[in-house]
C-alpha cells in the first residue's frame, strides 16, 4: 500500500476533522492508505506538555513517519497567519531528513482552520508550504475544476483545504469544506501512486 501521512496539530478539533476527511479521500483511492499522526502541545519554553503517548486520537508523529510516507498532508490551526507553534517545533526538528534528502520529490498538500473568514487561512497555508519547499517536496493545491471552490461561503482555497470555525471554533465543517478535503486527499493519493 502507498501510505500518505496526514500530519496535523489540532487544539479545538476542527483541524482533526479536516485531517479525517482528507484521510477518507486518500483511502477512496485503490492502493492508497492514510497514516494519521499528530504532534503534542508545547510550552513557551518549547517543551512537550502532554504525555509521551496520547490518551486518545492519532499517535504522535516521528521522523520515521515522514521518511516512510509516499506523500504528506500537513495541517495546523491558523496563528496570526502562520502555523501553530507545536507544528513549527516539530518541523524544526526535521533537518536530519533534509540533509538526507528524504522528502525530495514527494507530493505534499496543506490544510488549516481559523475562527473567522479573514483570519489568515491563506497566509497560513502559504507559510506551511515554505519548509516543505526546502525539503524538495512537490506542492499541490486544489484546482478550480473542483466546483466547491466557486460555491463555498466558508473555507476552501486553491492553496489547500480550510475551515472557518467561527469565533468559538464550534461550527461544523460545511459540505463544501468536506468535499474539498476529500478532493485534496484523492489528488494527493493519485499523485503519489503515479510518482511511485
Amino acid at each position: 500500500m502507498t501510505e500518505i501521512l496526514i500530519l496535523y496539530y489540532s487544539q479545538g478539533g476542527a483541524v482533526r476533522e479536516l485531517a479525517q476527511q482528507i484521510a477518507r479521500g486518500v483511502e477512496s483511492v485503490p492502493g492508497a492508505q492514510a497514516r494519521l499522526r499528530t504532534v503534542p502541545k508545547i510550552s513557551a519554553n518549547c517543551e512537550a506538555t502532554e504525555p509521551e503517548i496520547p490518551t486518545s486520537g492519532a499517535p504522535y508523529a516521528t521522523l520515521q513517519d515522514l521518511e516512510e510516507c509516499a506523500g504528506l498532508a500537513l495541517g495546523s490551526p491558523t496563528r496570526f497567519g502562520n502555523m501553530a507553534a507545536p507544528m513549527k517545533y516539530f518541523l524544526d526538528g526535521t533537518s536530519g531528513l533534509w540533509l538526507k534528502g528524504a522528502l525530495i520529490g514527494k507530493p505534499a498538500a496543506v490544510f488549516t482552520s481559523s475562527g473567522s473568514m479573514h483570519g489568515g487561512n491563506e497566509m497560513t497555508l502559504m507559510t506551511m508550504m515554505i519548509p516543505l519547499l526546502h525539503h524538495g517536496m512537490l506542492l499541490m493545491g486544489l484546482p478550480y475544476s473542483e466546483p466547491q471552490l466557486g460555491t463555498t461561503k466558508t473555507g476552501g482555497t486553491p492553496y489547500g483545504a480550510s475551515h472557518i470555525g467561527g469565533a468559538m471554533d464550534d461550527q461544523p465543517l460545511s459540505d463544501d469544506e468536506k468535499k474539498l478535503c476529500l478532493a485534496l486527499g484523492k489528488r494527493l493519493a493519485h499523485t503519489a501512486l503515479k510518482l511511485q
